[in-house]
C-alpha cells in the first residue's frame, strides 16, 4: 500500500466571470469512502470537474 494519495489538490481557485467559486481549497482523497457535502451553489461540482481535470482551476495545483 501506498502512503500517497489517490488525489490531491492544494490551494485550488477557480473563478466564473470574476466571482470566485472555489477560494485556496486544499484536500487529499484517500482509499474508501470520500464525500463532498455543502448547500447549492458552494463548489462542489467545480471542484469535482478540477479533480477529473475537465475544468481548469485558476490557481493551485492538482495531483
Amino acid at each position: 500500500m501506498s502512503d500517497r494519495p489517490l488525489a490531491a489538490v492544494d490551494g485550488v481557485a477557480r473563478s466564473y466571470g470574476g466571482v470566485r467559486v472555489l477560494d485556496d481549497v486544499s484536500l487529499s482523497v484517500e482509499t474508501g469512502v470520500t464525500a463532498v457535502v455543502g448547500p447549492n451553489g458552494s463548489g462542489k461540482s467545480t471542484l469535482l470537474g478540477v479533480l477529473a481535470g475537465a475544468v481548469e482551476p485558476t490557481a493551485g495545483s492538482v495531483r
